[in-house]
């Protein structure tokens, strides 16, 4: 099985790259600057999908993982934060990225009929509203919507996507008073991969399998 990671050099996605090496897989890893041994990609630069459409050529793509996300927002307040340019920021990694790399690896995706797994957040749920981080849920909100109608728009040529709240993990982002270890969340969400299939496509799953409302 070939599977390809966004933003696999830290956190979830190394983590993630890491278990499908020692699996046996194919895995190809993107990162900034290429480190350590990954193919460099920033999901933001269009011109640098360039280069993740060299390394994969026409090979068959079974997993796409969109793992590559920022959070720029965590301590910003209403009344003098949020600048333009972390809007600008945000999206063009946790939404537009996500849809340029699909849009890149489609053939490959569809030669193999392939799985997408698109990491959002509880956040994105109408249903979890305590307020603050407003770039951050309004980003991920969309690339949940854009999850969904992917699924639509790819159900009759055979590719599923999934669209997964990988918990609140003790990463850098998550910071050190997460409910998880990446170890733990890493286990949930390759099973959950492994589980997505047409019948579940469209869903939005947490970690450790729950169904989360939209």
């Amino acid at each position: 099985m070939k599977v390809v990671i966004t933003g696999a050099n830290r956190g979830i996605g190394r983590a993630l790259y890491d278990s499908y090496l020692a699996r046996g897989e194919t895995v190809i890893g993107t990162a900034r600057g290429g480190k350590e041994g990954m193919v460099a990609l920033d999901v933001t630069v269009p011109d640098s999908f360039a280069t993740l459409q060299e390394a994969i050529r026409e090979d068959p793509v079974d997993l796409l993982i969109c793992n590559a996300g920022v959070y720029l927002d965590k301590f910003e307040r209403l009344e003098d934060g949020y600048p333009t340019e972390q809007w600008a920021d945000t999206f063009a990694t946790n939404v537009t990225g996500v849809f340029q790399t699909v849009q890149t690896l489609l053939p490959n995706l569809l030669a193999a009929k392939g799985k997408i797994a698109i990491l959002s957040s509880t956040m994105a749920s109408h249903t979890h509203a305590p307020g603050g981080s407003y770039i951050y849920r309004a980003s991920k909100a969309a690339v949940l919507n854009l999850g969904r109608n992917l699924a639509t728009d790819l159900a009759a040529q055979g590719v599923a996507v999934g669209i997964y709240h990988p918990g609140w993990v003790k990463t850098d982002m998550g910071g050190d008073e997460a409910d998880i270890t990446v170890e733990e969340a890493c286990a949930g969400l390759t099973q959950r991969f492994d589980a997505l299939s047409m019948d579940t496509t469209g869903a939005f799953k947490t970690w450790d399998g729950q169904r989360h409302p939209f």
